[in-house]
């Protein structure tokens, strides 16, 4: 690899120093459509110079690794759609909302929901870089190289091409770490505890994927009699991981900065967290009401439901102010009915259904 470029890498990062403003984020290369740098003709402007979000290193790297770029905002992507999809029925339901910042003010608070943030993203990037080196993307990694498992069969062939989570772990963790290893706050300040938390709840998101990767195989023999198995190694769906991290953010630690300028638990009952658990340094908003300071959008016109007594409930998700109740048309297929061959034809229904929206 590419060890000795991810070397130069870190070497680059270390001689960034100074804080960098968070009113810009990597995340928005999710927002930002990237033309691959095969598209850029000679002479043209740089792909890194034009991209926003990036900080000083991970522009340097951006330099290095260009062609990696797409892949970063593939898995942010990834990883913007997997929150919106594990907190859906929450008060906080991940909602972008602009193109530089992605989540808003909101991740100022070093919150449980931006605990989840930072690792879903940082496991979205692992999981698209690993995939990328796979299918040959990636002209700096290629097939996993993982050794052979002990505990598969002696008959089972090793050495399909796997998902190369080890490229993608190392190299997720120079870029995604990079915004935080820049900062030089003081010891023991409340800035350097927001950065030792994004950091631990970084690798909480790569530990994720590489944790849930597994073995593959796939069956050879006349008439499918497997009388042969090739495997390798493959990354889990990435709702299993989102699924995961979800878990960790409802047992997330809270943490506090020491004198020495490290994290400790809040309350010493509790087991220290390890470096797959999500920390956090503050406690959470409660989203009910639009907030411009700390960035809530509030509830207010959410979807609601009535028999429900989860998050989702109106009693819940509505803070107590009530909702309106209306009448929706929804059309759906139905009746559907297969022809030969080979087609199937369907309805169309419509059904009048009794909405609830918070006040």
């Amino acid at each position: 690899m590419t060890a000795p470029r991810l070397a130069l890498a870190a070497a680059l990062l270390c001689s960034c120093t100074s804080p960098v403003a968070d009113a810009n984020s990597w995340w928005s290369l999710a927002m930002n459509p990237i033309q691959r740098p095969e598209m850029y003709i000679i002479g043209a402007q740089p792909v890194c110079s034009q991209l926003p979000g990036l900080s000083p290193g991970q522009r340097k790297l951006c330099q290095l690794y260009q062609e990696h770029m797409v892949f970063i905002g593939e898995g942010a992507r990834s990883a913007i759609k997997e929150c919106q999809y594990q907190f859906r029925q929450r008060r906080w339901n991940c909602s972008t909302v602009d193109n530089t910042s992605v989540f808003g003010r909101v991740m100022k608070i070093g919150s449980r929901e931006t605990a989840f943030t930072y690792a879903v993203s940082a496991a979205g990037v692992v999981n698209a870089i690993s995939r990328a080196c796979r299918e040959g993307e990636l002209s700096s990694c290629g097939c996993s190289r993982t050794a052979r498992p002990k505990d598969l069969p002696r008959d089972w062939l090793w050495g399909g091409c796997g998902d190369n989570v080890e490229y993608g772990y190392r190299f997720a963790k120079e870029f995604v770490d990079a915004k935080e290893r820049e900062k030089n706050y003081a010891r023991g300040s409340e800035e350097q505890a927001r950065m030792l938390m994004n950091l631990q709840n970084n690798e909480a998101g790569r530990r994720a994927v590489y944790k849930l990767a597994d073995v593959a195989c796939k069956c050879h023999g006349v008439s499918g009699s497997c009388s042969l198995k090739t495997c390798w190694l493959q990354l889990a769906d990435f709702r299993k991981v989102g699924d995961l991290l979800k878990e960790k953010y409802d047992s997330a630690a809270a943490m506090r900065i020491s004198r020495k300028g490290k994290l400790e638990l809040v309350n010493n009952r509790f087991n220290m967290p390890t470096q797959e658990d999500l920390v956090y340094v503050d406690p959470s908003p409660d989203y009910c009401l639009r907030n411009e300071t700390t960035g809530s959008l509030g509830t207010q016109g959410r979807l609601c439901n009535k028999t429900s007594e989860g998050m989702d409930g109106c009693e819940l998700m509505c803070c107590g102010r009530g909702y309106d109740q209306f009448k929706s048309v929804q059309v759906e297929r139905c009746h559907c009915k297969f022809h030969w061959c080979c087609y199937v034809k369907c309805k169309k229904c419509t059904e009048i259904v009794d909405q609830y929206v918070c006040k």
